[in-house]
């Protein structure tokens, strides 16, 4: 059985360090992506879109529609000016900003006056077969929900399209249903990335059990990696949805918390998957050590058999090669120098005699059973 096309690589993200910087400081990335906003105005009748690349396009949609909730929603990451005009329109504290430029946060959920602040990590293979390791960011505020992400990759379309049908809560459930909807939908995509790499796993453990080399032990450890990497942001997402289910603000209310429930119980069923597919990895990178140990024990059972035949055989060979002279230099004979050496036949009796000894050993080994282990 083939490897599977193409191995699963990792987008490397350098993180900037400055040592000593005032907290609340926006530093973004040399190679962020300049925003894209869309602009979702709803209420439980309408539905009105905006687009745009300035904090124009938020305040214009917003005071257009003043009886509706708005979720602003925000691709790439690379203007400082946006950042800070949000910061100011919403009030919202310079940490905050910093937590949503600086995309290394591990999933949180945070609570401050007027508003809450969450993070959750989007994991997905794309088409170059990376794996993609983006932040998703969010904040709730009032009747606005607005959500940062790193690139302009269409994720969230799903909650898009349900929006736009307006069906069940999605447009009556408020801002706090929105950040819902959303990491429903990480989670929804960590079962279907699990799925992907499950494929994966059973297909390097049929080539070890039809034909083993060393590249399922490298194949296995790079899966085993991709899990440690979804188990990372599984374990704090969990943590997460359990502070918002029992957050006291009034921006999640207690419809919403009845629904991150079920998303609770989505988030310890990819932990365990992510945990079983871990052992089953580590399991195949065992097994394979163990048949390389076990098929380089009957390489050296072969050739421990061969040793033992031979070793008698070049015992006899050396003392019959010595050359001792039967008669010393005036013609006397010399007792005890070897006169099997001027024996008729001598040649072929102790080649027959060899050959008897190499034979009664292959028929002990063959009595022993050692032949049928090999």
């Amino acid at each position: 059985m083939k490897s599977y096309s193409g191995r699963v690589h990792y987008k490397h993200k350098r993180r900037k360090y400055e040592v000593g910087s005032q907290p609340g400081t926006i530093d973004i990335p040399e190679d962020a992506l300049k925003p894209k906003i869309e602009v979702f105005s709803f209420n439980e009748s309408e539905l009105q879109t905006s687009k745009g690349t300035d904090m124009k396009t938020i305040t214009k949609q917003m005071a257009k529609c003043t009886d509706h909730t708005h979720w602003i929603k925000i691709n790439g990451l690379g203007d400082v000016q946006l950042m800070e005009d949000i910061g100011t329109f919403l009030n919202i504290n310079h940490l905050v900003l910093e937590d949503i430029v600086n995309t290394h946060q591990r999933p949180k959920f945070d609570e401050y006056e007027g508003y809450v602040f969450a993070t959750s990590r989007i994991l997905y293979l794309d088409k170059n077969n990376e794996l993609a390791n983006c932040q998703f960011s969010g904040i709730v505020k009032d009747n606005i929900f607005i959500s940062f992400e790193e690139d302009y990759s269409d994720y969230f379309e799903a909650v898009k399209t349900r929006l736009k049908a307006g069906k069940g809560l999605i447009r009556t459930g408020g801002p706090g249903f929105i950040l819902y909807s959303l990491t429903d939908t990480i989670l929804d995509n960590y079962f279907v990335l699990l799925a992907q790499l499950g494929d994966r796993i059973d297909d390097t453990e049929d080539r070890l059990y039809d034909h083993a080399d060393k590249s399922i032990m490298f194949d296995a450890q790079q899966l085993k990696r991709t899990l440690i990497i979804i188990r990372r942001a599984c374990w704090p997402e969990r943590d997460k949805i359990n502070d918002m289910i029992r957050s006291e603000n009034p921006e999640i209310n207690k419809e919403t918390k009845i629904y991150l429930r079920d998303a609770y119980d989505h988030c310890i069923q990819a932990m365990d998957m992510v945990e079983s597919y871990k052992e089953v990895t580590s399991s195949i990178i065992d097994l394979y050590l163990s048949m390389v140990s076990n098929r380089m024990n009957e390489i050296m059972k072969v050739l421990t058999i061969i040793s033992v035949i031979f070793i008698p055989l070049t015992f006899i060979a050396g003392i019959y090669g010595m050359n001792f002279s039967r008669q010393d230099e005036h013609g006397h004979t010399i007792p005890d120098n070897m006169p099997e050496l001027y024996a008729h036949h001598g040649y072929v009796l102790a080649l027959a005699g060899m050959l008897a000894l190499a034979l009664i050993q292959l028929f002990v080994f063959w009595k022993k059973g050692w032949f049928n282990k090999l």
